[in-house]
């Protein structure tokens, strides 16, 4: 791991990371604006949207944290057998599960309050279990493979893996919470 704590050292090895971040984000925001219509004739998604791509952010940053204090503690080894890694890719699974189908009732539940709810409730929350158990199991993949970079890179996980996490994630809510509405919606 780089042992240069300075402000300019830490600077130096994120800035590009960073950067490249930011482009991603970019295509995240171009993607979104591609469903524009979508989400207007339907202001339940449009509700959805934050709260899938900050939920799923907030997964990864979860299993992220863990597998970076495991790392740092050397209870951690990158293997199909590790008990530790194996648990908490479940337990982020078992989390999305009863997460997101609340996250749906609720998206449906504001826009039905304030009366623009043009979708039914199993609907919204059936878009809502689909986009986040997809993007659940792709935020653990995410998570472990770029652990696993930083690791074989001797970079710090701390520094590298929740940035990556929570930004990847980003792209990919947008992606899969629309491809869940094509799916669901039609």
């Amino acid at each position: 791991m780089a042992g240069d704590w300075s402000v300019r050292g830490i600077t130096r090895r994120l800035f590009p990371l960073l950067v490249a971040l930011t482009l991603l984000e970019l295509l995240g925001g171009l993607t979104l604006d591609g469903f524009e219509a979508t989400l207007t004739r339907y202001p339940s998604l449009l509700v959805l949207v934050p709260v899938t791509i900050g939920t799923a952010g907030n997964l990864g940053s979860v299993l992220s944290a863990r597998l970076s204090t495991a790392f740092h503690l050397g209870l951690l080894a990158f293997e199909p057998t590790d008990e530790r890694l194996g648990g908490n890719a479940i337990a982020t699974l078992l989390l999305a599960v009863t997460v997101f189908p609340l996250v749906g009732a609720g998206a449906w539940a504001i826009t039905w309050a304030t009366g623009t709810a043009t979708l039914p409730a199993r609907t919204v929350v059936a878009v809502a279990l689909l986009s986040g158990v997809v993007l659940s199991v792709l935020a653990v993949v995410v998570t472990v493979v770029t652990a696993y970079g930083a690791y074989r890179l001797e970079a710090d996980p701390d520094d590298v893996v929740i940035p990556v996490v929570t930004n990847v994630c980003d792209v990919l809510g947008v992606l899969v919470l629309f491809g869940a509405v094509r799916v669901v919606v039609g």
